[in-house]
């Protein structure tokens, strides 16, 4: 113990000496006790053990904040190790204690993070540095099936708050040395943990070093969630299309990496987001593969096709009945002049009216519990709208053509996209009441143009439309069998392109 006390005396006159008492700890335990104090005032979660050392004289202190760390490690791990069992040491880190990641630190920055972060800080009487012992046990629930993206066959796995225990769920998936990670530290208040993960082998390096330089250029002191992440990092802001895939599902996140793709993991949140993406990732399921390539490929045509209709089909009611009445069938329009006779408002009202009453129906469904919520939509649904239409403020024909809009809505299996899809149907149904078919036409090319335009972490957002990579189609409208998609998506610019045949890496055979 001589010993142990001159080499620390030692080693804190040399602290002394080189560094500042303001900034570092002192070797006194009282002081640092009251340093303690100090810090984390007004927190009464925070519990400090003072105790000696079995068989020897040296007084120590745990530290650590209650509900974040696991109890059962400090029980078992720490404080039954030191108080019965017998410690020869001269140095802090020899002691043996059963917790896995041991580490020392000095500076009060370093404590003050590990302990909020649920970690256990063991300071000792006459050592001018500290012990910082792994013992986190954050709450968090157990793992379900995400229930915003559901799949019909295959993995029933979800994400959960927990960045370690996604990470895990993706090694699960892809048990490959070349599953690198990088951390990076978001928010100086909340210092958000931000995973990437990627194929060293595969990963386009210009695509990883731009989103790691934007990541690292956020100047702000808090993201909770994932959503705010893409926003900063985001190619473009102005605009409704995200630039970003996110998924709760880990089988999707692997297939995406498997891609070329980067996947960011931030924690405490339970999805992760994906880049570089293009237009047709959003039309992509998991369920897709899990299909024969032609349900598959007939699921995913009519995704596209109810792309257009949820977008353009209001508006195409508003222009044919407000301008363009005489390209619709005389049997159809006497119809529709029928059901309109009693309404008393032009078509755009009348739209703008029942494309409102649905999306706060949809709001509310969302936002109430999961059985009244289905009640209410199915239910408001049916009864505004019929009591509408006996009302006379809307016609059956109206009613018919918002419904079919909004299932085709939900059939795109991304909510990102489906939001924007509900956006933009608003500026098409006005052009559409100003000009006509005309308006929809420019409207579209404004759309087009606008895909064209934007980038994901420098990747064009049309392809392989636009520009055209003929390659990529063959998982782009339809799916064709897995037999004849031979190379990774040319969008990605992959390292390795080829995914089947004999592209066996070099140390495979050894």
């Amino acid at each position: 113990m001589r010993l142990f006390y001159k080499r620390i005396r030692k080693s804190a006159i040399q602290e002394l000496l080189h560094r500042g008492n303001d900034e570092h700890i002192s070797a006194d335990l009282s002081a640092n006790r009251k340093r303690l104090q100090t810090i984390f005032h007004d927190i009464p979660d925070l519990i400090t053990s003072t105790f000696v050392i079995s068989e020897t004289n040296v007084t120590a202190l745990l530290v650590y904040l209650n509900g974040i760390v696991d109890n059962d490690i400090i029980n078992n791990n720490i404080l039954h190790p030191l108080l019965f069992k017998r410690h020869s040491f001269t140095e802090l880190s020899d002691l043996e204690l059963p917790v896995g990641l041991k580490q020392t630190a000095s500076s009060w920055a370093a404590i003050k993070e590990s302990i909020l972060f649920g970690k256990s800080v063991l300071f000792v009487d006459g050592a001018p540095y500290c012990l910082i012992l792994n013992t986190p046990g954050w709450p968090q629930r157990s793992n379900t099936e995400p229930q915003t993206e559901s799949a019909l066959k295959g993995s029933h796995l979800g994400f959960i708050e927990s960045s370690g225990y996604n990470i895990s769920l993706l090694r699960l998936f892809i048990p490959d040395q070349d599953l690198k990670i990088k951390d990076l530290v978001v928010g100086w208040r909340s210092k958000t943990k931000v995973s990437l993960l990627y194929l060293e082998d595969v990963v386009n390096v210009e695509s990883l070093q731009s989103l790691e330089e934007r990541i690292q250029r956020i100047n702000i002191d808090a993201i909770i969630t994932t959503g705010e992440l893409e926003e900063l990092i985001a190619d473009n802001r102005i605009t409704p299309f995200p630039q970003f895939l996110s998924t709760e599902r880990p089988d999707n996140a692997a297939s995406q990496l498997l891609q070329g793709r980067i996947v960011m993991v931030v924690d405490h949140s339970p999805s992760v987001l994906v880049g570089p993406v293009t237009l047709s990732s959003f039309f992509q399921s998991i369920d897709d593969y899990n299909l024969r390539w032609i349900v598959a490929s007939f699921i995913r045509a009519m995704r596209y096709a109810a792309f257009f209709i949820s977008i353009f089909l209001p508006a195409l009611y508003i222009a044919a009945l407000t301008f363009h009445y005489d390209i619709i069938p005389l049997d159809l329009i006497l119809s529709i002049g029928e059901s309109r006779e009693r309404v008393p408002i032009p078509p755009f009202v009348e739209a703008i009216i029942m494309e409102l009453a649905l999306e706060m129906l949809r709001e509310a469904g969302l936002r109430l519990p999961s059985k009244i919520g289905q009640t209410v939509g199915i239910v408001g649904g049916i009864v505004i709208g019929q009591a509408a239409v006996s009302a006379g403020i809307v016609s059956n024909i109206m009613v018919i053509v918002v419904a079919t809009t909004a299932i085709a809505s939900f059939i795109m299996p991304n909510a990102d996209l489906s939001a924007a899809v509900r956006i933009l149907r608003f500026p098409m149904m006005i052009a559409a009441y100003l000009f006509g078919l005309v308006g929809i036409v420019v409207g579209l090319l404004v759309l087009i143009i606008h895909l064209i335009s934007l980038e994901s972490l420098g990747t064009p957002y049309g392809s392989p439309f636009a520009p055209v990579r003929f390659s990529d189609w063959k998982d782009a409208l339809i799916r064709l069998p897995i037999q004849w998609m031979m190379k990774r998506p040319v969008a990605n610019r992959p390292q390795q392109t080829i995914r089947q045949g004999n592209n066996r890496r070099k140390d495979d055979s050894t």
